[in-house]
């Protein structure tokens, strides 16, 4: 946070685009901002699912072995339904007078908490989100937002009435995004018509994606009746359907179309997301796709294998999105395909290579300046500030009250672009958003 207050605005100004100096001015000063106001007061905050993705998030906030602590923020109050994910949350809220609690309606009570953290399944997501703005609490929700349109529109509808701050849980702290952006609105890769994202994973046999227990890779099998003893059933199956208790159910959501929204949820709304941050190009007009359980037939009701088609005919682009579990090798990165060049986006960088035939630089081709099949640009980080992390930016907010990266829009966008794509994939049929009805149709 230092090295981003210590920034000369007059230099980042000349340094990078008018656009991309807007946007990372936003998130530079949003320290100052901080520190302006009230810095003498803690933030209260609730941590609500200690499982993996929740169990790390706690971390972010009170410190953990990748994660200095939030400044002016202490965890107040933790809640789950299986015993040996509170005492986790216990442990790492490095507060030995954290409250515990098995019911997240009694941790919004707590006067005590100003914001929450949302890590549950997904099916709990829309309902805890709601209560938690009518609570007048602030939020941080994991990502997929939710499983379903109607629970989308009410989410947003809360959030707005109740004017809470709320982030959903990507990660939109890319220095490489913002002058990534920027290029391509200068026109760095002529007019864009594709942009084509995926994500290839494979396990070894027996330790198949979303078979884990606990940790991303751990596989040792808990004792079921054990499992069962320390975990409120009924209480973690919520509003889903009724079933007897299951270690697949419960370690394997993931897998089930009753908890989530299988890899539309889990990874697609990763890659749209970022690809959004960049764009800004919002809910897709229509949406086709294709799945199937191709190799990993173990009783899992969502495909292992999943590609979605999304096109903006208005703007004359198309997004693709490929998805597997059984293959691994040569990982996709996000590309930005315009008339004249090509933009490759990482984790947290970029390249980009010239069209042969582009006449944008046909001169410089011509003269050796740019060589085929070699990039003529990268991302320089000089030219755009560090980022305070996806965390730190949700702090910042809640001081200012300013609209977080990944604010209630843009979290709706997210979420009804991936449920389009579950709607497509069920029905078996291209579904269109109308964007005056709010509905895919």
């Amino acid at each position: 946070m230092k090295s981003v207050n210590r920034l000369n605005r007059r230099k980042f100004l000349e340094t990078t685009g008018k656009g991309a100096a807007v946007l990372a001015a936003a998130s530079a000063g949003a320290p100052a901002v901080l520190a302006a106001k009230s810095p003498n007061e803690t933030v209260g905050v609730g941590c609500i699912g200690l499982g993996v993705r929740g169990g790390e998030l706690i971390q972010q906030v009170a410190g953990g072995p990748k994660y200095p602590a939030i400044e002016g923020a202490r965890v107040v109050a933790v809640c789950d339904v299986y015993k040996p994910h509170l005492d986790k949350g216990v442990e790492r809220s490095k507060n030995p007078s954290v409250r515990t609690y098995r019911d997240y309606k009694e941790l919004l009570a707590d006067k005590a908490v100003d914001a929450v953290i949302i890590a549950t399944p997904d099916h709990w997501h829309s309902q805890m989100v709601i209560d938690a703005a009518n609570a007048g609490k602030d939020i941080y929700i994991e990502k997929c937002w939710t499983r379903t349109i109607p629970e989308a529109k009410a989410m947003l509808a809360a959030i707005k009435k109740n004017k809470v701050v709320m982030q959903l849980g990507h990660d939109r702290s890319s220095a490489a995004s913002i002058q990534a952006a920027e290029l391509i609105k200068q026109g760095v890769v002529g007019p864009l018509t594709f942009v084509r994202m995926g994500l290839f994973r494979n396990r070894e046999w027996g330790k198949d994606e979303w078979r884990w227990y606990g940790g991303y890779n751990e596989y040792v099998r808990p004792d079921p009746a054990q499992v069962e003893r320390d975990l409120d059933w009924e209480r973690w199956l919520g509003s889903a359907p009724k079933h007897l208790f299951s270690m697949e159910h419960f370690w394997h959501w993931r897998c089930y179309w009753d908890y989530g929204t299988g890899i539309a949820g889990d990874l697609l709304s990763h890659a749209f997301d970022a690809v959004q941050y960049i764009l800004g190009y919002g809910i897709p007009e229509t949406c086709v796709c294709s799945g199937q359980i191709g190799l990993l037939k173990d009783g899992r009701e969502c495909p292992d294998i999943w590609n979605v088609i999304y096109e903006y005919p208005k703007r004359g682009c198309t997004l693709t999105y490929a998805c597997t579990f059984n293959s691994a090798e040569l990982p996709q990165d996000t590309e930005f395909r315009g008339k004249d060049a090509l933009l490759k986006m990482g984790r947290d960088s970029f390249e980009i290579y010239a069209e042969k035939t582009s006449k944008k630089y046909h001169a410089r081709i011509d003269k050796g300046d740019i060589e085929p099949d070699k990039p003529f640009l990268k991302f320089d980080p000089a030219k755009t500030p560090p980022q305070p992390s996806h965390m730190q930016d949700f702090f910042h907010c809640i001081r200012s009250r300013k609209p977080p990266k990944d604010n209630e829009d843009e979290a709706f966008i997210e979420a009804i672009t991936c449920i389009m794509s579950v709607i497509a994939y069920q029905q078996q049929r291209m579904v269109r958003w109308d964007a005056e009805k709010h509905e895919a149709v």
